[in-house]
């Protein structure tokens, strides 16, 4: 099991950060390096990649508020 994690530097002390979306869905094959979901900071998107070949369990629905190294799902 892989932790899928907001990284930390994507964004300043105090900015806001939001799911945006998931381009795949709970239990979908996923693959090491693919664009799995996008988060929102301060008017830019962000690309979060697989970081690892498995199964992906979503933790936290899109559209909600992240923080810095929040767990989002994992790769099985």
């Amino acid at each position: 099991m892989t932790d899928i994690v907001v990284p930390a530097e994507l964004w300043s002390d105090g900015g806001e950060a939001a799911l945006a979306t998931w381009f795949y869905a709970d239990g979908d094959q996923v693959s090491e390096g693919a664009i799995i979901a996008e988060v929102m900071v301060e008017k830019a998107t962000i690309e979060i990649l697989a970081p690892a070949d498995g199964v992906l369990s979503i933790l936290l629905p899109a559209e909600q508020p992240v923080a810095k190294e929040q767990v989002i799902g994992r790769i099985l």
